[in-house]
C-alpha cells in the first residue's frame, strides 16, 4: 500500500465523505430523549445531526469485532483486548464496552485480578503530573482501542481517577438542506380494532418524522499529533495510525444502515481523499489488513489478551425496563465520557 509518509507533517487527517441513502430521499437520523432529532441553524441554514460522534466511535470499533467468533476480526488477531467470561461462556469484551477498560465488568466485579494488575502497571501515577507516556504503554499493553477511541478511568483507586485519554478518531454524520418529510401510519389490530390501547391491544394511530437533505457528509478527524504526544515506539505509532485507518475504511466499505430507516453508502467509496493532507486518498481495505498485520506482529511483545471472570449478581437499576428501551432506540451503547 502507499506508505504513511505523507501524514509526517501533518497534526490531523481530516476527511470528508458525502453520503446518500441506498434507496429514495428519506432517511431516520439519530434521535435524543426529551428532544427528537437535533436539527440546528447555521449561517448556510438548517442542518441535522444525523449520527452523533459517541455513536461514530461505536461503530468504528464494532468493525473490528467479529460476532460470530466473539474475537476480533481475522486481520487484526493479536491486538490487546479484555475479554469477560461468565459462567464459562462469554460475556462481553473491552472492545464491545462503552467504556472500554472502564467498564464496570472489568474493574467493578469480585474477582479483582485484572483490577489489582491494571493498578500494579499504572503505579507511580497517583501523584504529580501524569506520564502519558507511561498511561498510553499500559493501555497499549491491555487495550489498544483505548489509544484510538479513548478512555476515562474514573476509579478513585487508580490515579486518583484522573487518567483520561481523548479520542484520537472521531467521526461524525451531519445533513444540510434538511426538511422535514411527515408521514405517519397505523399499528392494526384486526381480532379487536377498539381494544385497550395501554395493553397493546387495538388500533393505534402514529406520526413519524423523517428528513430529506441536500448533502450528507460523514467528517472523520484523526488526531495523528495526539497519537505522536503518547510517547510511544515508532512502530506502535504506525500501528495506532493503521488501525485507525482501518476502522474508516471497513466502516465505509460495509454496512451504513444506521437505523431500520438509515440506510447510507458512499456516494464515491473508492476515492475518499483528505482535506488536509491534500491528496492523501485512503487506502483500500485489501492494502489495510496487509499493513496492519504486519503492524500487529511488530508490536506483539507489548500486547496481550486478558481474559477475566464477572460472576456478581447482575442487579437492576431503577429505570424500567420500557425506559430503557426508549432511551436506547435509536442510540444504544453510546458513549459521551472519552
Amino acid at each position: 500500500m502507499r506508505d504513511l509518509k505523507a501524514l509526517d507533517n501533518a497534526s490531523r487527517l481530516l476527511m470528508t465523505v458525502a453520503l446518500r441513502p441506498v434507496q429514495g430521499d428519506r432517511f431516520q437520523p439519530t434521535g435524543f430523549p426529551s428532544l427528537g432529532a437535533a436539527t440546528y441553524q447555521t449561517k448556510d441554514g438548517q442542518k441535522l445531526l444525523v449520527e452523533s460522534a459517541q455513536s461514530m466511535a461505536n461503530r468504528l470499533e464494532a468493525t473490528c469485532w467479529d460476532s460470530s467468533k466473539n474475537a476480533p476480526v481475522a486481520a487484526l488477531s493479536g491486538i490487546s483486548h479484555v475479554t469477560v467470561n461468565r459462567k464459562g461462556a462469554f460475556l462481553t469484551d473491552s472492545m464491545l464496552e462503552a467504556h472500554r477498560i472502564n467498564s464496570p465488568y472489568l474493574l467493578e466485579g469480585k474477582d479483582r485480578k485484572f483490577f489489582d494488575n491494571l493498578k500494579a502497571e499504572l503505579g507511580g501515577l497517583e501523584e504529580g503530573p501524569i506520564d502519558r507516556k507511561k498511561l498510553a504503554e499500559v493501555l497499549l499493553k491491555f487495550d489498544v482501542g483505548s489509544l484510538i477511541h479513548g478512555v476515562f478511568l474514573a476509579k478513585k483507586e487508580l490515579a486518583g481517577g484522573r487518567l483520561r485519554i481523548a479520542r484520537a478518531l472521531s467521526a461524525f454524520i451531519e445533513a444540510s438542506g434538511v426538511n422535514v418529510a411527515a408521514s405517519g401510519g397505523v399499528k392494526n389490530d384486526h381480532v379487536n380494532p377498539s381494544g385497550d390501547t395501554k395493553s397493546g391491544f387495538g388500533n393505534v394511530p402514529f406520526s413519524r418524522d423523517e428528513f430529506v437533505a441536500e448533502r450528507i457528509d460523514c467528517h472523520i478527524n484523526l488526531d495523528l499529533a495526539q497519537i505522536r504526544g503518547y510517547g510511544l515506539a515508532k512502530n506502535a505509532e504506525e500501528l495506532l495510525i493503521l488501525l485507525a485507518l482501518y476502522r474508516v475504511r471497513k466502516l465505509l466499505d460495509g454496512d451504513l444502515r444506521l437505523r431500520t430507516a438509515c440506510d447510507l453508502e458512499p456516494v464515491d467509496r473508492e476515492n475518499v481523499i483528505a482535506s488536509r493532507p491534500k491528496e492523501f486518498k485512503l487506502p483500500s481495505l485489501t492494502d489495510l489488513e496487509a499493513a496492519v498485520k504486519t503492524a500487529i506482529a511488530g508490536c506483539k511483545d507489548s500486547m496481550t489478551h486478558t481474559t477475566v471472570t464477572f460472576e456478581d449478581e447482575l442487579k437492576k437499576g431503577k429505570a424500567t425496563e420500557a425506559e430503557t428501551e426508549e432511551a436506547g432506540e435509536d442510540d444504544a451503547g453510546e458513549s459521551s465520557d472519552e
